[in-house]
């Protein structure tokens, strides 16, 4: 019996080899992989609705029908742009694979994403949140550490949750933290986050397992590494004691690290590297946020600003 033509590949098998890929040799985020294989699955249903057997049998023509779609379902642009991303990615593996001769999502244009200002707690909301954790429990020093080093390294909750002990040094005022595809940046722990980091680890019960330098930095209560869901149920409660509650998210400090730098006059490509984009277009939207407070401030003050 003759074999099958390569565009006859069963769709399911080719994602999930696309999945591995997207793992072992791009350093794809599990949330990432998961929201690929989430646009997938969706893709194969559509075409399989649409007659086809295989991916290769998807038409550049049938791929707009596809996102059509999705803009009368209603996704934000934002989604649709994400979900274009992935079919992109998928038939550039396949004509690397070779059960498709050319890329028919290639043509397909992503929608301008509407340009959302971040949000950021001021610097007295951020005196707020950081007085809030008791200092007397153990549980408090554990979440004053966590959010003075979030605010001090300007780290996402992914990488904070990630980091070990061996991650951070003290001595240099550092820590090591894993971003986005694999690439690796220095944080800097301020004066008040080492202090905190210092209590906590002081204090920190002793976990289960490991080499002292392999274990995590921050654990739960049963001694395991804590969650990027834990992290954010610490940050409702501290939120509510300080009276800032439903104002943040653990990356509104993110936010808050950027803008409090630009607002004192740091330079943008030194943001930028601390940040760890890889594009300072990504960075710049941080200098709106700084410029649109000097223009409200400029026409609440000045004589003739109106």
């Amino acid at each position: 019996m003759a074999s099958a033509a390569p565009n006859r590949t069963a769709f399911g098998d080719v994602a999930e080899r696309f999945l591995r890929h997207m793992v072992a040799e791009r350093g794809g985020s599990p949330l990432t992989v998961k929201s690929y294989r989430e646009d997938l699955l969706q893709l194969e249903e559509f075409l399989a609705s649409a007659g086809c057997r295989a991916p290769g049998d998807a038409s550049s023509v049938l791929l707009r029908r596809f996102a059509a779609g999705l803009h009368a379902a209603g996704y934000a642009a934002s989604t649709v742009a994400r979900k274009l991303a992935s079919m992109r990615s998928f038939y550039a593996f396949g004509q690397r694979e070779g059960w498709v001769r050319g890329n028919p999502a290639k043509p397909l244009r992503s929608p301008r994403k509407p340009r959302k200002l971040p949000k950021f707690l001021t610097g007295d909301e951020i005196s707020q949140l950081l007085a809030a954790p008791r200092p007397g429990q153990v549980g408090g020093l554990r979440d004053r550490a966590i959010l003075e080093l979030m605010y001090s390294s300007g780290c996402r909750v992914r990488e904070l949750v990630s980091l070990d002990d061996g991650d951070l040094d003290l001595r240099n005022a550092t820590v090591r933290i894993r971003g986005k595809g694999r690439r690796e940046r220095l944080g800097i722990v301020g004066s008040h986050a080492q202090a905190a980091v210092r209590s906590w680890l002081a204090a920190r019960p002793t976990a289960a397992g490991g080499r002292a330098t392999s274990r995590p930095l921050f654990t739960n209560k049963f001694g395991g590494r804590l969650s990027v869901r834990g992290v954010a149920r610490l940050l409702e409660k501290h939120l509510a004691v300080a009276g800032l509650a439903g104002k943040a998210s653990p990356h509104t400090l993110r936010h808050s690290f950027a803008t409090h730098l630009l607002d004192a006059g740091a330079d943008i490509r030194s943001v930028q590297e601390l940040l760890g984009h890889k594009s300072l277009v990504t960075t710049q939207i941080y200098t709106h946020v700084t410029t649109s407070r000097l223009l409200d401030a400029f026409d609440k003050a000045h004589p003739r600003a109106r």
